[in-house]
């Protein structure tokens, strides 16, 4: 009974050691890893808890290069980090304490609370206007300047479509405000004449 016993253990080291080296070729080879290989609860030093699961995205044959390729298209179980968007990278050199280094987005929310105070103070039209001027500013921020940092959240095309609609909105809004409006659309007091009124 001990033999069968010595057996089956030297069966399932073997089994063990066999993924455990797989493991460390796949992470020399580049492959992410999402969980190894462990042993019973005892073997981790907490008795009585169940072994953990392994779970690795599937790899197959070497390509050119020699590294495994992932053998499906599927996204990994596991997202271990995203791509930086285009022009998200420093907007100063490194060695730049870090509010230079994102000068851009500190600019726009500095200008955002400057408006967003003056609205407080009841200066509802000049905060309002400040704050579409300060996403305006986002905008060509984004399309001149190589690297914005934080300020860049998706493509290139993305954040000034974004950022120039918002803007450009709440302008224009900020401007028809009753009362006393600084811009008037005549076709829109015709069609909230035939749709409202």
């Amino acid at each position: 009974m001990s033999a069968d016993g010595n057996t089956h253990e030297s069966e399932a080291g073997t089994a063990r050691g066999g993924a455990e080296s797989a493991v460390r070729e796949a992470e020399g080879a580049g492959v992410p890893v999402s969980g190894r290989e462990t042993g019973s609860g005892a073997e981790s030093g907490v008795e009585g808890l169940p072994e953990e699961e392994t779970v690795r995205d599937a790899i197959s044959a070497p390509d050119a290069e020699g590294k495994p390729r992932r053998t499906t298209r599927r996204f990994p179980l596991f997202t271990r980090d995203t791509a930086r968007p285009e022009g998200g990278g420093r907007a100063a050199p490194g060695d730049a304490p870090a509010p230079a280094r994102q000068w851009p987005i500190l600019t726009v929310l500095s200008a955002v609370a400057l408006g967003l105070l003056l609205t407080a103070l009841d200066l509802f039209r000049v905060g309002t206007i400040l704050i579409g001027a300060a996403l305006l500013a986002g905008a060509v921020m984004r399309w001149m300047l190589p690297s914005v940092g934080m300020l860049a959240v998706r493509s290139r095309f993305t954040d000034m479509v974004t950022y120039s609609v918002l803007g450009g909105a709440i302008v224009v809004l900020a401007l028809m405000a009753q009362p006393g409006p600084w811009l008037e659309i005549p076709f829109l007091d015709d069609t909230l004449h035939f749709t409202v009124r």
